[in-house]
């Protein structure tokens, strides 16, 4: 015949006539015990873990499971109640465990249904990664770096542009990168003049086209915006190989019957033939002479003569005349 107890082990009438030795208790997790008959009468203590409900302290935090449920992967929380490591339960029963609580129902899951929701906060991640590798739990350890991988992949920049704040910040972002440079010289402070009705529209403009071209030549060349107190009200300066390849100024001073006014002008197709000029020192090992004095404008390189403000405005002219003949012949 089975006598079936829990938690102790009650001694036989004749035994306690034999012996004072006190009643036999359990120090490791709730389980039962199996008192099973001998060929001679005396009973035996076999323990045994059946999936019963296990009620867990973690941290002040309170959990019911199941001994299954715990045992179910190769973790320290198996090695706990498979009686190969010393739990502690308070007078009530429940078993005590040192750990913050906060993230031990997400735990519970996973060792539930093999996969769970994992936080979308950084920090609660981390935290989360921190106590599954406490709890051995390598599955979900790997889920959790797995997805700060990803969180790292989705957080960088689709592009950056370097906003320079000095003299010698330009000097060192020129210096120390190999990909072409694209700098926008931006002014609108400088109020010596007053603008023409355009200027401003015109402005607007090239910073605009600025950033198109930072999204579309995103990683192959890089993009700074000046912003630093200068006589200069708009200018865009094309580098390759750490020089000065080529420059184009938007702006000039008009002359009228009573004063002097600022205009802003937004060439664009300039701007873009020597964006994609300098794309042609791209991927080269070293400066070519032969490649630079090919591309550059008057002035920027070379021993040719700089471009005089009455030069630029006639190119300028120039430029739009063309655009205008175009437009009407269409």
């Amino acid at each position: 015949m089975l006598i079936l107890t829990a938690d102790k082990i009650e001694p036989s009438l004749s035994s306690l006539s034999e012996t004072s030795s006190p009643t036999l208790t359990s120090t490791s997790a709730p389980t039962l015990l199996l008192s099973t008959p001998s060929m001679s009468g005396d009973h035996h203590p076999v323990i045994k873990y059946p999936s019963e409900y296990v009620k867990l302290n973690v941290g002040g935090s309170l959990h019911y499971t199941t001994i299954s449920t715990l045992r179910k992967y190769e973790t320290m929380l198996r090695a706990m109640f498979s009686g190969r490591m010393d739990v502690q339960t308070d007078s009530e029963g429940w078993v005590l465990i040192d750990r913050c609580g906060k993230h031990f129902g997400t735990v519970l899951n996973f060792l539930r249904d093999g996969t769970v929701a994992l936080p979308e906060n950084t920090n609660e991640l981390l935290e989360l990664s921190a106590e599954s590798k406490y709890y051995c739990i390598n599955e979900l350890t790997e889920s959790c770096a797995e997805a700060l991988r990803r969180k790292q992949r989705d957080a960088k920049p689709i592009c950056r542009v370097a906003l320079i704040t000095s003299q010698s910040e330009e000097q060192l972002l020129i210096s120390s990168t190999s990909k072409p440079i694209v700098k926008l010289l931006l002014n609108r402070h400088n109020n010596k003049y007053s603008y023409t009705s355009t200027s401003d529209d015109n402005l607007l403009k090239n910073i605009e086209l600025f950033d198109k071209m930072a999204l579309r030549f995103n990683g192959r060349i890089l993009f700074i915006k000046d912003v630093l107190w200068s006589i200069e009200i708009c200018c865009w300066s094309f580098y390759g190989h750490g020089r000065k390849i080529s420059e184009v100024c938007c702006h000039s001073i008009v002359y009228t019957t009573d004063k002097k006014h600022t205009k802003v002008e937004f060439p664009e197709a300039r701007i873009y033939e020597e964006t994609l000029n300098i794309l042609l020192y791209e991927n080269r090992n070293g400066p070519d002479q032969d490649l630079m004095q090919a591309t550059s404008s008057r002035g920027a390189v070379g021993n040719g003569p700089p471009c005089t403000s009455d030069e630029e405005e006639g190119e300028r002219t120039g430029l739009t005349r063309l655009r205008t003949n175009k437009l009407n012949t269409n």
